[in-house]
């Protein structure tokens, strides 16, 4: 059975993004790889509402189509909908950066020819271009772990960096948000307290707020909270700690906005989450905080990057809940953090150590 894609040269070529921003992000190196390789393909991006402006303003696809899983395409008789959908758009090929089985499942039942990914989740059977997934490749960076799949087909890799483009339109409503919010002279330093996975992966909100009191009133700061609805008490807490200077805006734009205003912050402050992916992208200079996750395989893949940790024997421990002491996240100190602030706002991250 063939496996390199490069020998079929697809004129039509469909793209399943992965589920979560971060993990979109992460997958922006191997969507230019895929560019790189077939520059007269058009490509479309299947993709969730909620990562779809990682991509929207992207050179590298030329077409979104929308995953409507919550809507139009909800339940058995959705998926079957979807992949009508796609059947009617005539794809040649679908690389599938989502893991998961119903990926294959869908791209399988709108009779796409050649459906190429990794083995996983069980779904070998349904893929023309199955890719055993390598023991090894568990434990490098997500960057490369897209990147080997695309290597494994045939197709010559591209540059490793993140890639994130923002539209001029969203950059102009960012630069008047800041010029409205805030005193201009006070550097932008983001924060960002949620984590979507669970609480193990969120410093504690006392410790935010301690460190929004440093920012704003020794570092001389002006504080933005980003996150969703769910992170809106954690700002509460950080604004009345900071007592001024410091401006919630979770839940308050779109993802697009809300990248462009980490595009704008000097130092942005953050959990292993989604948002730390696009500031890493942007080039922000980055403190990212980790706990029960791993930095070797889902850190910054950035140069303008900090990691704080604490070497503690159960941590990374990779679960959802901390079932002890909870000593990875609270053992790290506001004082510590505020410290990697001012080396940053120094440095602008181009002396960075991750």
């Amino acid at each position: 059975m063939a496996k390199r894609l490069v020998d079929i040269d697809p004129e039509k070529i469909l793209i399943r993004s992965t589920n979560w921003i971060g993990d979109a992000i992460m997958t922006t190196p191997a969507v230019r790889t895929i560019r790189e390789n077939f520059p007269k393909a058009e490509i479309t991006l299947l993709a969730l509402p909620w990562v779809a402006d990682v991509f929207s303003a992207s050179p590298h696809v030329d077409h979104i189509f929308l995953y409507q899983k919550n809507g139009h395409h909800a339940g058995f008789s959705g998926r079957l909908r979807l992949a009508g959908d796609l059947r009617n758009q005539h794809f040649d090929a679908t690389i599938l950066l989502q893991n998961a089985f119903e990926a294959a499942l869908i791209t399988a039942l709108a009779g796409i020819p050649v459906r190429a990914g990794y083995t996983t989740d069980g779904r070998g059977l349904l893929l023309t271009h199955g890719i055993k997934l390598p023991r090894e490749r568990k434990k490098v960076h997500q960057v490369h772990y897209y990147q080997g799949l695309l290597q494994d087909l045939g197709l010559t890799p591209g540059k490793d960096s993140l890639y994130l483009n923002l539209s001029a339109q969203d950059r102009t409503w960012a630069r008047d948000f800041l010029a409205t919010n805030g005193d201009a002279e006070r550097p932008v330093i983001g924060f960002n307290p949620g984590a979507a996975y669970g609480p193990a992966k969120r410093w504690p909100a006392e410790s935010f707020a301690e460190l929004a009191r440093e920012v704003v009133n020794q570092i001389g700061g002006r504080v933005f909270v980003f996150g969703t609805d769910a992170d809106r008490d954690t700002a509460k807490q950080i604004i009345g700690a900071a007592g001024g200077h410091v401006f919630d805006v979770t839940g308050r734009t779109t993802l697009a906005q809300a990248m462009a205003l980490i595009e704008s912050c000097r130092v942005f402050v953050t959990n292993d989450s989604g948002l730390m992916h696009v500031s890493a992208a942007l080039g922000t200079p980055t403190a990212a905080i980790f706990g029960s996750t791993n930095p070797v395989t889902t850190g910054p893949y950035s140069d303008s990057s900090r990691i704080i940790r604490k070497e503690i024997s159960c941590s990374p421990c990779l679960k959802t809940h901390c079932k002890t002491d909870f000593r990875c996240m609270t053992e790290i100190s506001s004082s510590e953090v505020a410290d990697q602030i001012r080396d940053l706002l120094r440095s602008g991250g181009q002396e960075a150590t991750s």
